[in-house]
């Protein structure tokens, strides 16, 4: 039976998630129609547009991202702490970003006087979508809303178009973090769409890549620039720790290449002795690495993360045990 998100989704607890949405239709959501040869590719053009265009309302920030042929896969970081800082008028004109709001929303932007009890029930509003607003519940229903509505719309016809609610894992320290964004960028590869990360269309891995080939092309010697619109690498963790992934972004693109090449060739017994030197930082074990990164979402459950970090966040959802803790002694617990 399917838990409700408020049992898997504690921002208390980490604010890192992977959440996977699938197409319910024979139909590939994305791909050609082997039936009618029909093709729908211009569609992950739309996921992948509305999907970066969202961070811009949300407290949220996207840490890695690959649409597929009939689903998708999107990291997601929630910012408690920005979304608490913003003032009343940042809060509704983020959120008119998305829907029209109210009545006294927009009299409020329009700088129209209210009255005293206009504008308490204003703040009540504004406090409920200031919520929403670092909800992943809501991040991803305003993405699969407006696809369904489209391909609706092209398809001329009605009913669903996920097979349902978003599937949501928890990432509740850097060792599941690292290894849930390698997978997510890697799924191309790995589903042999594609024959490296550079070459992945609709996905963060290649935009990364491309940003970086850019400035390099440009400015020669000069630090690597980063997409905007995804949540920068910030290096490793340090005092004072700037808000962003705790990864050097040179070491993640070695090890997605890396990860990518040993997949490709199908020689997961063969490590080289060159390791990245992000995993002797996490102390994962290479062998133990590719088998997460190959089957992450097989592999593991709700909760992900060593151990001690799943006791301690059962502990905080109120729950005794979680799926997958075996998974995460074995790969996980150093």
């Amino acid at each position: 039976m399917p838990k409700p998100r408020k049992a898997l989704v504690s921002l208390d607890t980490t604010p890192y998630y992977h959440c996977v949405s699938r197409c319910v239709r024979r139909a590939f959501l994305c791909g050609v129609d082997q039936l009618t040869g029909r093709s729908y590719e211009h569609r992950r053009g739309w996921i992948e547009q509305r999907l970066l265009a969202l961070p811009r309302a949300f407290a949220i920030d996207i840490a890695a991202y690959t649409v597929m042929h009939n689903h998708t896969h999107v990291v997601l970081f929630v910012d408690t702490e920005r979304a608490a800082r913003w003032p009343q008028r940042t809060v509704i004109e983020h959120w008119h970003k998305l829907f029209n709001g109210t009545v006294l929303s927009q009299r409020f932007l329009n700088d129209e006087l209210l009255s005293k009890d206009e504008l308490t029930l204003l703040e009540e509003q504004v406090a409920c979508w200031r919520e929403r607003l670092q909800s992943v519940s809501w991040f991803m229903r305003c993405l699969n809303e407006t696809i369904a509505r489209q391909a609706n719309a092209e398809d001329g016809c009605t009913g669903r178009f996920w097979e349902g609610r978003f599937k949501c894992q928890a990432l509740l320290d850097e060792a599941a973090l690292v290894a849930c964004m390698a997978y997510v960028d890697l799924n191309p590869v790995r589903a042999g769409m594609a024959d490296s990360p550079e070459s992945s269309e609709y996905t963060s891995i290649r935009r990364r890549i491309l940003s970086a080939e850019k400035q390099a092309s440009t400015l020669k010697g000069s630090r690597a620039t980063q997409p905007t619109e995804l949540q920068p690498f910030v290096g490793y963790p340090r005092t004072p720790m700037p808000k962003g992934l705790p990864f050097r972004i040179a070491d993640y693109l070695e090890l997605v290449d890396w990860t990518g090449r040993i997949i490709r060739d199908d020689k997961r017994g063969a490590i080289p002795s060159d390791l990245p030197p992000i995993l002797d930082r996490l102390n994962l074990d290479p062998k133990g690495w590719l088998d997460m990164t190959h089957s992450f979402e097989s592999r593991f459950s709700s909760l992900v993360g060593r151990v001690d970090q799943i006791y301690a966040a059962c502990e905080k959802l109120g729950q005794r045990w979680a799926h997958g803790i075996r998974a995460c002694r074995q790969l996980l617990t150093t």
